[in-house]
């Protein structure tokens, strides 16, 4: 498709209140651990292509620290600060960049600038920015994960297909929904980040959990197990356990996987939000984006029976100079019992050999099988199995 200046969007964008969404472009994307989407676009005037996650959880445009070290890209710095889950940070500046993604071009952007080296190793591949509201504010953005494709359209009304469902968020950066939270005889609605770029189900802060008892109204009560997740301050330690029911607009859920954390950074500004809705659970919809109209549409896709994943091991893995290593051991978890340790370079699993991330994530998911792990510590080879159960 031919490219479309964001000149000619902005044209449109001023018919907006009385116009249908015209269509611009449509590209694939990729999937990764948690469903979260990755997008390739690449900055004017630079020769890169660069990998961005789609983030509504961001109230910007970001790119890497090295990404930008690598391309000579100039920094301002500044005073603002940008929170998220693990801390908050003083950020730098690259004023005023053009995106472009296949049949789209983007000018006048702000990005600020992270180190995301850290959700590279997570997810297994060069993160070189986040996508967030600096660019789904100026479109109508469409999330195929059956097609794993995007369609992005000018501002405007929009023909929602029949079937789904429209949420109208409360929006000033990031869309905060409604939902009802039940578990035992604890129930009640409060307000969550609509969140594609966390790539787990649901994210609720300890403070929110200990005041809503929430866990504590069962007279059978969950597990609650300790893990790690990874933030914009780095990694830090959370709990995960299972919560009954979590209805978002029409649909229910049952037996969700929660990550419980203590909000340090107060992202939350708990009481006035819960947590927030990650993707593992929002990539069983098609989305469509408008935050034009502060509207979100919801449609079930083939995804939307896709059981959760209920498995753990207590092995922290990350790719890390093209090698799967472990680089935490959860204690009292199945990888401290089987005899693993930090450290430890996995080399094959159930005799596949690769440095694919998220192939070994996919091995160990089969919650009561006992897989063969073959590892390499302080350059000897050795073969370890590790029970694999269930947070239920």
């Amino acid at each position: 498709m031919a490219s479309f200046h964001v000149a000619t969007a902005q044209a449109l964008h001023s018919k907006a209140a009385t116009t249908e969404g015209v269509l611009i472009t449509r590209f694939p994307f990729h999937q990764y651990y948690g469903g979260v989407v990755v997008i390739q676009a690449q900055l004017k005037g630079y020769p890169d292509t660069l990998q961005f996650i789609l983030d509504t959880g961001s109230a910007g445009i970001s790119l890497d620290t090295n990404t930008c070290l690598r391309l000579g890209i100039p920094l301002i710095p500044t005073d603002k600060i940008v929170r998220g889950v693990g801390g908050s940070k003083k950020v730098a500046f690259a004023m005023n960049h053009t995106l472009q993604m296949p049949g789209l071009e983007v000018d006048s952007l702000n990005f600020h600038i992270n180190d995301y080296e850290l959700i590279s190793q997570v997810y297994g591949l060069q993160v070189d920015g986040i996508m967030g509201y600096s660019i789904l504010s100026r479109y109508i953005v469409q999330i195929d994960y059956d097609t794993e494709t995007i369609a992005i359209y000018t501002r405007g009304n929009f023909n929602y297909p029949k079937g789904g469902q429209l949420l109208h968020p409360s929006l000033t950066l990031i869309p905060i929904v409604s939902a009802e939270l039940r578990n035992g005889k604890a129930q009640g609605n409060n307000r969550y980040y609509f969140d594609t770029g966390a790539g787990m189900c649901l994210l609720l802060s300890k403070q929110f959990v200990q005041d809503s008892a929430i866990l504590s109204s069962r007279k059978k009560q969950r597990k609650v197990i300790q893990t790690e997740a990874q933030g914009l301050g780095g990694k830090m330690n959370m709990d995960i356990t299972t919560i009954q029911e979590f209805k978002l607009g029409n649909f229910a859920f049952r037996n969700v996987p929660v990550y419980l954390f203590d909000d340090v950074s107060n992202i939350t500004a708990y009481p006035f939000l819960g947590g927030m809705v990650g993707n593992d659970l929002l990539r069983r919809f098609n989305l469509i984006i408008n935050y034009g109209k502060k509207e979100i549409y919801m449609m079930p896709n083939t995804h939307y029976r896709d059981p959760f994943d209920y498995s753990y091991t207590g092995l922290i893995i990350y790719l890390i100079d093209g090698q799967v290593e472990i680089t935490d051991i959860i204690k009292g978890s199945p990888a401290e019992k089987a005899g693993f340790k930090k450290g430890d370079k996995i080399i094959a699993i159930n005799n596949n050999i690769s440095s694919n991330l998220q192939l070994y994530r996919d091995l160990l998911k089969n919650i009561g099988t006992r897989p063969t792990i073959l590892i390499m510590r302080d350059k000897e080879l050795l073969l370890k199995k590790i029970q694999i159960k269930s947070i239920l």
